[in-house]
This record gives C-alpha cells, sequence and structure tokens, in this order.
C-alpha cells in the first residue's frame, strides 16, 4: 500500500481499525481528530471493568497505530477546507459518522467527490447504509453481539439470561478487517478500470459473516444452535470434546475424523489398549459407545495436569489445542514464532507497548509500525507537505479550525 494515502475521519474502534490495517499494509492513514477532543475513545478510562491509563491506552493504540494525526474542527468552514485540501490528494476517504453528522459537515460522499472525483469512499456503520435505520448508531455491543444473534448463539440456554460480551471492540476489529479488505478491492477495481467504487460494511453484516454458517443453517431449518453449558455438552465422538485436567486446566480434543488417528490418539492418552478394544478400534463403533469413550479419556487426562498434556499431546497427529486465555497467549510460542506480538515506543516514553499484528502476513516478515499518534500530533507537517504556508496555518489556529 505504499504510496496510498486514506483520510480517516472517525472514532472509536471499528473503522479506525481498518485505517490501522491500511497503515500495517505500507499506506499514509491520516486520521482527523477534533482539535479540543481528539478521538472520544481517547477519554474512556474503563475497558471491561479494567482502568485504563491515558498514556497507554489499548483502545487508542490498536486501532490507530502507524498513522498521523490532524486536528481539524470539520464543523467550520476552515476546518472543511483544510479537509478538502487533504481529500484531493487522497486515495481513500473513511468515516463512521451517521448521514446526518456527514452532511452537516459537509464531508458526505458527494462533497468528497466534488474535490476528487476519483477518491474511493468508503463507510462503516452500524446497521448499514440503506434502509429506515441507515441513522441509526450502534457500538459493538448493540450491532454486533446483541442484535445479529452472535450473543444468543453463545449463550448458553440454561444461563436463563443473555451473556454479555467478554471482549471489548469483537466485531469491530473483525470488521474493520472487512472494511480494510473492500478498500483493497477497491483499489484494485480503480487501477484495472479508471472506475472508483463505495464500499459499506456494518457490524451487523460482519457479525452475520463470521456466524454465516449458523446463519444459512437457520433460515433452513428454522432452528439455531446455541452454547451448552460445560456439564450439558455431549457428543458422539469422544476425541471431540473439552476434558478437565487434574489441576483444573481444559484440553479440547477436536478430531473430527477419527480414521487413521485412532490408535495413535489412544497412546498419546496413556490408553494404548482401548485401540484394539472393540469398542473402540474403528470409526462407527467409536461413535456407537461414545458415552464409554469419554468417561475412560475424562479419567485418563483428568489425571495429569495440564501443562503435562499441554506438552505430551505436541506430538500426537490429532487435532487438539489447549484451552488458553488472552493472556495466555502472549507466550504461546507458536503465536511468537509468527510475529502476532508488535512492539512500538510508548507515548509516555516508558517500555515498548505490545500490540497485535493484523491477520494477514506478507513474506513472512514482521510487521514494522510506529506507536498511536497523540491527538493533532502531525498537523503542521501534513498541512506543510500540502503546500500551506506557515501564516496560513497559524490563521486557521487562531479562528479554532484546527489544532
Amino acid at each position: 500500500m505504499q504510496g496510498v494515502r486514506v483520510l480517516e475521519v472517525a472514532q472509536f474502534t471499528f473503522v479506525p481499525a481498518a485505517g490501522a490495517i491500511l497503515a500495517d499494509w505500507g499506506a499514509d492513514v491520516i486520521k482527523v481528530e477534533h482539535p479540543v477532543r481528539g478521538d472520544t475513545q481517547r477519554g474512556f478510562i474503563n475497558m471491561g471493568g479494567f482502568q485504563l491509563d491515558p498514556n497507554r491506552h489499548p483502545l487508542i493504540e490498536h486501532p490507530n497505530r502507524g498513522k498521523r494525526s490532524v486536528g481539524i474542527d470539520v464543523s467550520t468552514p476552515g476546518g472543511q477546507e483544510v479537509l478538502y485540501e487533504i481529500a484531493k490528494t487522497a486515495d481513500v476517504f473513511l468515516t463512521n459518522y451517521l448521514p446526518a453528522q456527514r452532511q452537516k459537515n459537509k464531508f458526505d460522499v458527494e462533497h468528497i467527490r466534488a474535490v476528487n472525483p476519483d477518491i474511493i469512499y468508503a463507510r462503516g456503520s452500524a446497521y448499514g447504509d440503506k434502509g429506515s435505520e441507515r441513522d441509526t448508531g450502534g457500538f459493538d455491543g448493540t450491532a454486533f453481539w446483541t442484535r445479529s444473534g452472535v450473543g444468543h448463539a453463545l449463550t448458553p440456554e440454561a444461563i436463563n439470561g443473555a451473556l454479555s460480551q467478554g471482549i471489548p471492540a469483537f466485531g469491530d476489529s473483525i470488521g474493520g478487517m472487512n472494511i480494510a479488505g473492500g478498500i483493497s478491492a477497491a483499489l484494485f477495481h480503480r487501477e484495472r478500470t479508471g472506475e472508483t467504487a463505495e464500499i459499506d460494511v456494518s457490524l451487523l453484516s460482519t457479525a452475520w459473516w463470521a456466524a454465516g454458517a449458523s446463519v444459512t443453517q437457520g433460515m433452513e431449518t428454522g432452528e439455531t444452535m446455541r452454547s451448552l453449558m460445560p456439564d450439558d455438552a455431549t457428543s458422539v465422538n469422544p476425541f471431540m470434546a473439552n476434558y478437565r485436567t487434574s489441576d483444573g486446566g481444559t484440553i479440547n480434543l477436536c478430531i473430527v475424523s477419527p480414521t487413521g488417528y485412532i490408535r495413535d490418539a489412544f497412546e498419546h492418552l496413556g490408553l494404548p489398549e482401548l485401540a484394539d478394544d472393540p469398542r473402540f478400534s474403528d470409526v462407527l463403533p467409536l461413535i456407537e459407545n461414545a458415552s464409554e469413550g469419554v468417561e475412560l479419556i475424562a479419567k485418563a487426562i483428568g489425571s495429569k495436569p495440564f501443562e503435562y498434556w499441554r506438552q505430551h499431546l505436541k506430538t500426537m497427529k490429532g487435532q487438539w489445542a489447549p484451552f488458553q486465555s488472552l493472556v495466555d497467549l502472549a507466550t504461546d510460542d507458536q503465536a511468537v514464532a509468527n510475529d502476532m506480538i508488535v512492539e512500538v515506543d510508548a507515548s509516555d516514553g516508558g517500555k515498548p507497548f505490545k500490540v497485535v499484528r493484523g491477520p494477514v502476513q506478507f513474506n513472512h516478515e514482521p510487521l514494522e509500525t510506529t506507536r498511536a499518534p497523540q491527538a493533532s500530533e502531525h498537523t503542521e507537517i501534513v498541512l506543510m507537505e500540502l503546500g500551506l504556508d506557515w501564516d496560513r496555518i497559524e490563521e486557521l489556529k487562531d479562528s479554532g479550525a484546527i489544532a
């Protein structure tokens, strides 16, 4: 994406996450922030019950690394003039503001296309840019988790209530990747045909795509799948279940098709005799006697601690995984080997801040990026690059149009 400029007028995580991915890929992403408040999310002091350090802020670093920040009051004529000057030089305009705000502040598609007819205009929204609710706002917790059916599917019926979303900005980050992919396709299309495009991605459509197989099943049968409580989960395949270790950990076996794996699996589980037991030695009897198999495997795995199985099963041919927390993954050898963690300089001058690399890696190369900018950090630099002289910049600052 080197040579591609993205002008981002967006807040929170959903759409800015798309800008972060494009910045990861080499684009020059210019983030427009309010000259006084900055991105509203900078003021968030709590995430999932945890207090946030404003100088080491995950909700700013994660979706804004690698960008430059320009402070512009887009509600003022002077601010709009500056926005248009940047838009003239941009390949992509990226926003998550609602239609009424885009119109009021004159940066909807027709305003931006008036100064740059070839620009790709990308919108992120809660529920889509068409229909009666196109001007209805929403967040990850409403559009992605609650309304979409994702929260319902992941809430065991036995809870007799609604499970809260345990990962802040969950759908936001997935949706941001979807926007980045759409922008990439639009850039490719423009290069091939000379035609520009408008792009829309909603949190609702992101959730339905993520749950697409289950949604399709539901539309076909009228039935919906639900997560189960641990004690209610049953399996027709004893090699597809969660098993508790002696110290309270969990090992997930996920050998979907046991053919060719039965003997090796039983040997690794310390049950070599079961590979010759007619109840378990082939796939059909294994399924017919699943409950007995689950009981025997549960006893075996329950006899040793989590770390034993985590190391011992590494040589097993069949598929399995340790049940880890998000914190555990930060020290997972495989995650580290694949450069999933990136260190950037912290804005407070302290130890490096660790952020997550996007899911796409090019040529096995680790990501090199910079910390998220401080609000309005690059205003003068960007405007001077555009050719604005210092007197004009001072005039705009004095009027409150920029910071």
